[in-house]
């Protein structure tokens, strides 16, 4: 099959490899449709992954071709999306079915292959089946969707609250569009590229709830904004320390911060913005990944239930297609950062959106 390999640091090449066999527990999964996730970026070209050669990608939908011996004939032919991570099932986590946080799991994409490939060998375990109203390209966008439910449904925001995001990159646009699904209106959001701000707007933000951090002082905004009072949930989606500060600075007393952001860089805070912890009784909450058990209220499908009924559109990030062959022009894009881009999806040539 065709794959794209990492080799090392900044040594990614396509390349023919043998194709993948199913474990007894496993399926193949022939890939339709591959998101770029903006983590792809350092691990191919900064940090390289925890284990080399490796086929990247975590991001990706497809049809089930081939079976392992103990899997169940249902999965064969179905079209499904993939939960990237297995866990251990044996950690204190899995054994509350808190998967995302086992202490021993194994990722698709970035400890053994992912979707960078024709076809992966995955966990029947990890599989979902998609309504056929559900695109692949659509399903391939169940990871990021995932992880931004479980941020919020854990911050749990409510109907009357002030909320702030801040950062508008695929997650935080992906949250702009699920609160407004759940019915949180009075939400500010503070981003810094004009295409950001106009797909806010298409997702149903009033442009006077935007901030341009370029043109304007966003802490400034947030008090008038908010008649000097703050955010009562503010969604970190940057992952930067002046950004952190800006979280806690800006929330109001006894407000929620919930950090989303991956880090660039060590995270600090200074006193005097720690001492606002302590002072406004702020909670302060972390998310990393999402929760997938199989139950019908686990968060991937929360977000299949919102596809199914059309009541989300997370198509409208999708800035790029590119052919499978050319997926390589789709990391420069997301590295170099000469084009605007949302999410940039790889498609497979002979699938037809």
């Amino acid at each position: 099959m065709k794959a794209y390999v990492l080799h090392g640091i900044n040594d990614f090449l396509s390349e023919t490899v043998p194709d993948p066999l199913p474990a007894e527990n496993e399926v193949v999964v022939k890939v339709r449709a591959v998101g770029i996730c903006g983590s792809d970026i350092p691990r191919i070209y900064k940090t390289g992954a925890h284990t080399h050669p490796l086929i990247p990608g975590h991001e990706f939908s497809g049809e089930v071709v081939k079976l392992g011996k103990s899997v169940d004939s249902k999965w064969q032919g179905k079209r499904v999306g993939v939960f990237p991570l297995i866990p251990c099932g044996k950690c204190a986590q899995c054994q509350k079915k808190q998967y995302e946080m086992c202490q021993n799991y194994n990722y698709l994409g970035s400890r053994r292959d992912g979707g960078f490939a024709e076809f992966v060998a995955v966990p029947a375990e990890n599989l979902i089946a998609l309504p056929d109203n559900v695109s692949f390209e659509e399903a391939a966008m169940l990871e990021p969707m995932a992880v931004t439910v479980h941020a919020m449904r854990r911050i749990q925001p409510k109907r009357n609250d002030k909320v702030v995001i801040c950062g508008l990159g695929t997650i935080g646009l992906l949250l702009l569009m699920f609160l407004k699904e759940a019915g949180i209106e009075d939400i500010l959001v503070i981003g810094n590229k004009d295409f950001q701000r106009d797909i806010a707007c298409q997702i149903g933000l009033d442009e006077k709830c935007y901030c341009d951090s370029r043109k304007q002082d966003a802490d400034q905004w947030i008090k008038e904004q908010t008649n000097g009072q703050g955010a009562d949930v503010f969604f970190e989606c940057v992952g930067k320390n002046e950004t952190y500060a800006q979280a806690v600075k800006n929330a109001a007393p006894s407000g929620r911060v919930m950090l989303m952001g991956n880090p660039y860089s060590d995270m600090q805070l200074e006193k005097a913005v720690y001492w606002n912890i302590l002072r406004n009784q702020l909670t302060v909450m972390g998310t990393w990944n999402s929760s997938f058990t199989h139950d019908t209220h686990d968060d991937w499908h929360y977000v299949l239930e919102r596809l199914e009924q059309k009541r989300i559109t997370p198509s409208k990030m999708i800035s790029h297609h590119i052919p499978f062959d050319k997926l390589e022009q789709g990391l420069f894009i997301m590295r170099d950062k000469k084009e605007d881009y949302v999410k940039v999806m790889g498609i497979m040539q002979e699938y037809a959106r």
